[in-house]
């Protein structure tokens, strides 16, 4: 018997973007060098290594994201314990939406994502370096 959906993709999207502040690309621009903003790549090693990422953000694979944030987890990373603005971009703004959401439900704060995520970002020429190993 096939499934049946009663919340799909789009009314998740909607939720998130009403709750998450998004920072438009031109702001980001401005801030990714800022020491008090910590950007958060969420895409996966291919997509790293296929477009790069932008200077000084953090890989954190989305399958990762609730372990490495939570402080009681046993994979818990310390870039999460921060007194810092975290930024949360993927390729297109749909799993920085979700995952910004999460990490705010979560606790922590401040949270935002990028508008348009990475392909965004790079079409407004912003700044990319190959993925650090």
């Amino acid at each position: 018997m096939p499934q049946t959906i009663t919340k799909g993709i789009k009314a998740l999207l909607e939720e998130a973007n009403a709750v998450v502040d998004t920072l438009p690309v031109a702001q980001a621009k401005d801030l990714f060098e800022d020491p008090t903003y910590q950007f958060i790549d969420l895409r996966d090693i291919r997509e790293l290594q296929r477009s790069g990422m932008i200077p000084g953000a953090f890989s954190c694979p989305r399958g990762m994201l609730e372990f490495w944030i939570d402080p009681d987890s046993p994979y818990h990373k310390e870039v999460f314990n921060q007194d810092k603005t975290y930024v949360f971009y993927c390729a297109s703004a749909w799993r920085s939406a979700l995952s910004a959401k999460i990490a705010q439900e979560m606790g922590l704060t401040p949270v935002m994502h990028l508008e348009g995520g990475f392909g965004e970002w790079a079409k407004q020429n912003g700044p990319v370096v190959e993925r650090s190993k």
